[in-house]
């Protein structure tokens, strides 16, 4: 099943910056995969080829990325194998030969990764997420949403120093009720917000989430307990958060009012005084996930939360869906959970390592978008694939985020009873 063509060109994400997107041929047609591109971004992420030429795009072009698809990458693996995932990924990573992917661009090599996933699932006539399923040896799962429904953080204009406040239908007895239950939730939230900051507080983010202009992240968390009071869901619904907090770790200090131009010392807290407040949240709400409480090299502050917190402590930007920093907190103990974003890392062969070795370790995992987004829908598949049993994918809002969750319906649909649904078991799938 030789590839015949690749050919990369530069589109916009949803945030209005450009990013990567590849076409690759074989006889059985065209196989297409664009790249998402994240705002908060762990500095041991794999290098995202950008032009820096400001007078393009702001220096955000990609120009050079699809230069190297096209002329570097493309001859190289014409005539290859589209079924042998391995076998490229490791072919594209032996032309960059460096450990970030900074020659090539990890935004450049991933698109052609995707897009030969795709491909090899349909020279095996197989759905996409049954090819991968096959390639990780894993059981097909479909996974509990981990809905983003009030944004703070780099993803929103309002104060809130935490990045995303998130509700999880675990209670769901299927993705499709699950869906259901994070649409009516969403309303919900809507309707408070308004009633009590008005309709301006009604814009969303980045990811499709309210973004009223709060400061208190506990506030956040009591407009989710009455909106999902209002819906009728309060056995079914938990809360999730990613504090993103490596952007608010400043000067030593996880600086909880950063957002604001005027200096207030009170705001500025230890990883000690940080990681109570996180244990005063999980005592007086239903949350069940946390997602980077502290700053990507804090691995102390993380393995005491990850001891003492009784719940899931997820790992992004501390991981990067590196094996290597993977290894490194498994060893300290740091965290229970790694966040998999295949733009971190680069290739489907090495997001599927990074996830064995979190499966191995007993850890949950959590396939995720990125803020910048496109219409491409390889994650909602990657997440069936791996069993991962959860997704994060945004709010049930905006086109490009309800891509992959309406992707998740029909491959619900398809399955028929043979589907699955994650729900409370959501941290411990297999």
């Amino acid at each position: 099943m030789p590839i015949q063509t690749i050919k990369a060109r530069e589109i916009l994400d949803s945030r209005g910056n450009p990013t990567v997107e590849v076409d690759l041929t074989t006889d059985l047609g065209l196989f297409r995969a664009a790249v998402p591109s994240g705002a908060s971004t762990g500095i041991y992420e794999a290098v995202e080829l950008r032009d820096g030429d400001k007078s393009r795009y702001l220096g955000k072009g990609v120009i050079n990325a699809v230069g190297n698809v096209n002329t570097v990458i493309a001859p190289a693996l014409i005539g290859m194998d589209v079924t042998d995932q391995t076998g490229i990924d490791k072919k594209m990573l032996q032309l960059d030969g460096t450990d970030n992917k900074g020659k090539l661009g990890a935004n450049a090599i991933l698109a052609v990764s995707l897009a030969v996933c795709k491909a090899g699932a349909a020279h095996k006539k197989v759905p996409l997420y049954k090819h991968i399923a096959d390639l990780s040896g894993r059981k097909m799962l479909l996974p509990v949403p981990s809905f983003n429904v009030i944004n703070g953080g780099k993803h929103a204009g309002n104060k809130l120093a935490m990045q995303e406040f998130m509700i999880l239908p675990v209670g769901a007895s299927s993705f499709s009720e699950a869906m259901r239950i994070g649409a009516e939730v969403y309303h919900n939230l809507k309707a408070v917000i308004k009633g009590k900051y008005g309709q301006d507080a009604c814009n969303v983010g980045d990811e499709g989430g309210f973004a009223p202009n709060i400061q208190d992240n506990r506030e956040a968390l009591e407009l989710l307990v009455e909106a999902v009071a209002k819906a009728g869901y309060t056995d079914k619904v938990k809360f999730g958060m990613d504090c993103a907090a490596s952007e608010f770790f400043i000067d030593g200090k996880y600086d909880l009012d950063f957002k604001n131009s005027a200096d207030h010392d009170a705001a500025k807290v230890s990883g000690a005084e940080l990681g109570d407040l996180y244990t005063s949240f999980v005592k007086d709400y239903p949350i069940v996930s946390i997602e980077d409480p502290f700053d990507q090299d804090d691995f102390a502050s993380y393995a005491a939360l990850t001891k003492n917190s009784g719940i899931q402590i997820v790992g992004d930007d501390l991981l990067v869906t590196n094996p290597k920093r993977i290894a490194m907190a498994q060893e300290q103990n740091a965290c229970n959970a790694l966040l998999l974003k295949v733009n971190q890392i680069g290739t489907v062969t090495e997001s599927i390592e990074a996830s064995t070795m979190s499966f191995a370790s007993e850890w949950g995992v959590m396939v995720s978008h990125r803020s910048g987004e496109t219409e491409d829908t390889f994650i909602a598949d990657l997440s069936v694939g791996l069993g991962a049993g959860q997704i994060k994918t945004g709010a049930p809002c905006r086109g490009e985020r309800l891509a992959k969750l309406n992707q998740l319906i029909r491959i619900e649909e398809e399955l028929g009873d043979a589907a699955v649904y994650a729900g409370v078991n959501f941290r411990r799938t297999q």
